[in-house]
């Protein structure tokens, strides 16, 4: 009789290595990658020792803007709707003291910030307000800062915002500084 032996096939592993390397690299290139997102904000520089950096402010330079666990936002103790944050807050920024506020409904109508650079807008958060609430609430601030730079811009320097130079970026900046005062909400 004849004993058959069998030899195994053998698969040629040598290019397995190079097909996982370019599968990889397939997958790295066409696969998305989600953009982180955050707040862009500068800090302020340190205090210097032995001097005081936390000046008064006036309260009628100051507008209180507290958002609850519920995500409700009430201004001044007011309480109002998202899409009026900003309109708020420009008028707030820009009336000069002269009480004219379109949009408040009778909010700081009486007082209300001496200028721009005077003005501070102190945010108060609680501790159970949604991360995407808070970030709607940073928006619409951001929002009314930059419609008075940019009309600032136009109506001052004559030019549009981005068509501004260094110098020019930083006198309207200047003119219209964020201050933004954040701080977590007492029970």
């Amino acid at each position: 009789m004849k004993t058959s032996r069998r030899q195994s096939v053998q698969v040629n592993a040598g290019s397995m290595a190079d097909i996982a390397f370019l599968l990889l690299i397939f997958f790295l290139v066409t696969a998305m990658i989600p953009n982180d997102k955050g707040i862009n904000r500068k800090l302020p520089a340190p205090c210097p020792p032995n001097i005081n950096c936390g000046g008064e402010i006036h309260h009628k330079n100051t507008l209180e803007v507290k958002v609850n666990s519920k995500d409700e936002l009430l201004v001044e103790n007011n309480r109002i709707s998202i899409n009026d944050l900003k309109d708020i807050a420009k008028d707030f920024l820009d009336n000069n003291g002269d009480g004219s506020c379109g949009y408040c409904n009778g909010l700081k109508s009486k007082t209300s910030s001496d200028n721009p650079k005077a003005a501070v807008i102190s945010l108060t958060n609680d501790k159970q307000t949604s991360y995407d609430f808070y970030i709607k609430v940073q928006d619409e601030l951001t929002k009314a800062y930059y419609e008075l730079r940019n009309q600032y811009s136009e109506t001052v320097l004559k030019k549009p915002s981005n068509e501004l130079s260094k110098e020019e970026l930083q006198n309207v900046r200047a003119a219209y500084p964020f201050i933004l005062s954040e701080a977590e909400l007492k029970h």
